[in-house]
């Protein structure tokens, strides 16, 4: 299906993901669920911080099957007064974009069919209330030429195998894109990614999702409604905690 797929992998909500080869990683938690893992670790947390903007602009890292963008659309087309939503995302994988058509995603993306179609063969869509622009460029290169980003989902690999989209370059330049009141969502819980996002100016937050996983959360203004990771507090307490460099 893409350049490093092996095979296509069912996780604990029914929907599918797959194995990639170049990094020995799944694209989704196999216990969480694909879908699961989209919703309660960016989608939910992202649009509950910003449920008082008409418009959002938001940079999907990176891009893959498309589950947090497809999502996002899903759950925006669903509410009461949905907001004019610009996504913009970096993948790799060129060859995986192409065949996303070809992919079985979970019976609720039906409904947006045309749009998968129309990421797959042209990287881009636009409506009245959705535009996506994939690239098919390292997102390193790709994110200097963003700006005014109010949402990031920090979904790369992890830092064990994706190292140069967790690490101090990187994070700087997501600090310098994103917008003061944005809010930057990732599964990784990491210490050391946690406190390399706190080197590039951001306050970290843990949240907990239905199934009892922690997850993070980061922001450039202090939260009140998220449990506050004091960093510098870590460091003092974890002598092995450093940044990625």
């Amino acid at each position: 299906m893409g350049k490093w797929i092996i095979e296509i992998v069912e996780t604990s909500d029914g929907s599918n993901t797959l194995f990639s080869t170049k990094y020995n990683q799944a694209y989704h938690s196999i216990k969480d669920g694909a879908i699961q893992e989209s919703l309660q670790k960016h989608i939910l947390p992202a649009f509950k911080h910003h449920q008082k903007k008409d418009t959002l602009r938001i940079l999907d890292i990176c891009f893959g099957l498309g589950y947090n963008t497809f999502l996002t659309i899903l759950h925006n087309i669903k509410s009461k007064h949905p907001k004019k939503i610009e996504f913009f995302s970096p993948e790799l994988d060129g060859e995986l974009i192409k065949n996303l058509k070809n992919f079985s995603y979970p019976k609720e993306f039906d409904e947006i069919k045309h749009i998968i179609l129309e990421v797959s063969n042209n990287l881009f869509y636009e409506d009245e209330f959705h535009k996506i622009e994939v690239s098919c460029t390292d997102a390193r290169e790709y994110i200097q030429n963003l700006n005014n980003i109010d949402i990031v989902y920090q979904d790369a690999f992890s830092s064990d195998v994706n190292y140069e989209l967790w690490n101090m370059s990187y994070f700087h330049l997501i600090s310098n894109l994103i917008n003061t009141d944005g809010i930057l969502t990732t599964y990784s819980i990491a210490t050391n990614v946690r406190l390399t996002m706190s080197e590039n100016g951001f306050m970290i937050y843990e949240i907990f999702v239905e199934n009892g996983r922690k997850s993070t959360l980061a922001f450039k203004q202090r939260q009140d409604k998220y449990k506050f990771i004091d960093m510098e507090l870590k460091k003092i307490n974890n002598k092995n905690a450093k940044v990625l460099i």
